[in-house]
């Protein structure tokens, strides 16, 4: 009982089944890798209908946008596009690419306060009009190529504790909004709202009800301009996995009551976000397969290395009488999928798929593919020993990593699957037509139909009821055993 798409399949799956046991079977059916031992991501869809379920119920308000750079995947984006959420896109590619799913242009926000003259000419050409600005020259920019755009005043926010700050590089401060707006006005520019972003990986709830104080402060100057402004966006930095420092029910307990506070129901201002992470962090699980190990001396080293308490690297080979240390070598490093360690300042933690209860742990280090000593996943854990061909899983690999991995020294990106619980089928088809609206569904439930490039194999006969599909239904699997 597959979904079937131009560009992807969903095997749908026992609900009480595991990630783990999912990997378990990909292992030994490599359809679509090259070779057995390649790497390959899960996909959990049933994840992300999860998350969104659950942010409609804990900020109401808030319209989530979703951030198309955190994880651009097609299935990611044509669920969440079925799913009724908006867009945030920073460049004409991911408008193009939104565009083509069926996405209205009103769905959109081009939140890059800084845009390419061609991207801009090109938001015009296709009436996606909502867009950020931070500077002078921006508005001047927007007034030339252009004029009928709506736009929203991207505000500095104190994001010193995020796990990416923005602010070191977006963001008019605060003092000098009434300046810009005083300049969008004389150009007779719309100014519709304004935005902030609190940092991607935000570590204080309070940065939100800070920003949103600030925001209203800018409501009340633009007002005194003339703007009458409808819109407050208030970014991303939402958390996406249950390992975060902060829960998402804490974010929303203080946005919620600072958006009471400050821009009331009856004030008729609508809210929009920019979550990224919160979506698909935790639907994306990575396999790695163990392809060379090493042993090394435990105790013993050569030369010592700034800020390293604990390295495991290639120094002595040991004696009988010495502790050993490992270093494994898997097929998907800083390169590739991992490199959320250098630009997301990420970490991560592998779990053994092979069981090794009671084994001995030794000091072991985790080491990508490529050819460059920078290529180190893990610099120190504690591991049982392994062998070569084993499979290690990386879960919480959804938010970037593979939107920015390459194939440096040759080595491919992983392979993705995506699985679904069957109690989740019949609403994903009824999700997908409500999106496309010529898409139907097959009566039969042996052939297979192709409407709009979807396909539905082994569909059955429903009604279209009700538009929040998946309010009722538990959350999807997760990785343990």
């Amino acid at each position: 009982m597959d979904l079937i798409t131009a560009s992807f399949s969903i095997k749908t799956h026992d609900s009480q089944k595991t990630i783990r046991k999912i990997v378990d079977e990909k292992v030994h059916d490599h359809e679509d890798r090259e070779d057995q031992d390649d790497p390959f991501f899960i996909s959990d869809l049933g994840d992300i209908v999860q998350k969104h379920s659950r942010w409609k119920t804990l900020l109401p308000r808030v319209e989530p946008h979703y951030a198309v750079k955190c994880n651009p995947d097609p299935a990611v984006l044509t669920t969440l596009a079925a799913l009724g959420t908006g867009f945030d896109c920073a460049s004409k590619a991911e408008i193009q690419t939104m565009l083509e799913l069926s996405v209205s242009p009103s769905r959109i926000i081009f939140a890059n306060p800084c845009k390419q003259k061609s991207h801009l000419k090109y938001a015009c050409d296709t009436n996606v009009s909502l867009m950020t600005f931070d500077n002078e020259d921006e508005l001047y920019k927007v007034k030339r190529l252009y004029p009928g755009a709506r736009l929203v005043l991207r505000i500095l926010t104190d994001d010193t504790t995020a796990q990416c700050q923005l602010g070191l590089k977006y963001g008019c401060h605060p003092k000098h909004a009434r300046y810009l707006l005083q300049v969008a006005k004389q150009l007779d520019l719309n100014v519709v709202g304004v935005s902030f972003h609190v940092g991607s990986g935000c570590r204080e709830s309070s940065a939100y009800t800070k920003a949103i104080a600030s925001s209203h402060d800018v409501f009340e100057a633009a007002h005194y301009i003339g703007y009458h402004m409808d819109l407050l966006d208030i970014g991303g930095g939402f958390p996406g996995q249950p390992s975060a420092p902060i829960a998402f029910e804490e974010f929303a307990e203080v946005i919620n009551r600072a958006l009471d506070e400050y821009f009331p129901v009856s004030c008729g201002v609508r809210v929009i976000a920019e979550p990224g992470r919160y979506f698909v962090a935790s639907a994306f699980t990575l396999a790695v397969n163990v392809t060379a190990k090493r042993v090394v001396a435990r105790d013993i080293k050569t030369f010592e290395v700034p800020e390293s308490k604990d390295l495991v690297s290639n120094t002595v080979a040991p004696t009988k009488c010495e502790e050993p240390a490992y270093m494994y070598y898997v097929n998907d490093g800083v390169y590739g999928s991992f490199n959320c360690l250098l630009y997301d300042h990420a970490s991560v933690e592998p779990t053994i798929m092979t069981d090794h209860s009671g084994e001995m742990e030794y000091s072991t280090s985790i080491w990508g593919p490529s050819c460059d000593g920078l290529d180190r996943i893990i610099e120190h854990t504690t591991m049982p020993e392994l062998e070569v061909g084993e499979w290690i899983l990386f879960k919480d690999m959804g938010a970037y990593t593979m939107c920015a991995g390459s194939e440096f020294n040759g080595f491919k990106r992983p392979v993705v699957y995506y699985v679904l619980p069957n109690n989740l089928r019949v609403p994903m088809h009824q999700m997908l037509q409500q999106e496309n609206k010529e898409f139907k569904i097959s009566t039969s439930n042996t052939k297979c139909t192709n409407y709009r490039g979807y396909f539905i194999e082994d569909a059955v006969g429903f009604a279209f009821e009700d538009a929040d599909l998946f309010s009722h239904h538990p959350p999807s699997i997760d990785i343990r055993a």
